[in-house]
């Protein structure tokens, strides 16, 4: 573990988190619905940033797991590092925000969260770090806008108008404007209290099944 031990994970807030992640994560962007912001202090300063919040869409996540309250699940949304921080770092860094939550928020029971294998990564730190891995699909929101790097979901706010009556993202891929990124988006899932294991609604997948489907990154 080295000098991973020696990181220091405290509450921070969302101004503070929100500005490393727009200058440390490959989307350059942080989640408006971020409520739980961690910070990791490594000699003196912050290195790492992980937000957690409520899922864009909270009924059809909330759904994954049966017999669940509308507050006992949350999801990890944002995970931030610059390149100072040792290896390991990630994966303890994890541990003690699951830590923290555990104890500073008893009614979690589980915690969701998705890797983007398009750009990112297939979620090794979460595999590491003792998450499930319960989907693997192929990625079809996130797109290429002229060079623009935009998710299917932003294009089609209240922000975009509507063509035709279609969303805005419909009519830039069938126009040819945009172009979806060729890639798999990947789901997993931390159970808090492990005996909701037995309400999950989705088979827990074996990590192999990265590989079969050509999901590794």
């Amino acid at each position: 573990m080295g000098r991973a031990k020696e990181i220091l994970v405290k509450v921070i807030s969302s101004k503070i988190a929100n500005e490393f992640v727009k200058l440390n994560h490959y989307s350059g962007k942080f989640v408006p619905n971020s409520t739980v912001h961690f910070g990791c202090f490594l000699d003196g300063k912050m290195h790492g940033v992980l937000s957690y919040g409520n899922s864009m869409d909270k009924y059809k996540v909330g759904a994954t797991v049966r017999n669940t309250g509308w507050n006992e699940f949350i999801e990890l949304n944002r995970m931030a590092f610059d390149e100072y921080l040792p290896k390991y770092s990630e994966s303890r860094c994890i541990a003690i925000t699951i830590k923290l939550l555990k104890r500073n928020a008893p009614h979690l029971k589980w915690i969701i969260s998705f890797a983007d294998g398009s750009q990112c990564g297939d979620g090794t730190i979460y595999r590491a770090s003792g998450f499930n891995l319960i989907g693997v699909k192929e990625n079809k929101q996130i797109l290429n806008w002229g060079g623009k790097i935009v998710a299917k979901k932003t294009l089609d706010n209240k922000n975009y108008p509507s063509i035709n009556g279609k969303y805005y993202s419909r009519h830039l891929l069938e126009t040819g404007q945009a172009k979806p990124i060729e890639g798999f988006q990947l789901k997993y899932i931390y159970f808090i209290d492990k005996q909701k294991i037995a309400d999950l609604t989705v088979p827990i997948l074996p990590f192999s099944k990265i590989d079969e489907m050509g999901a590794g990154m």
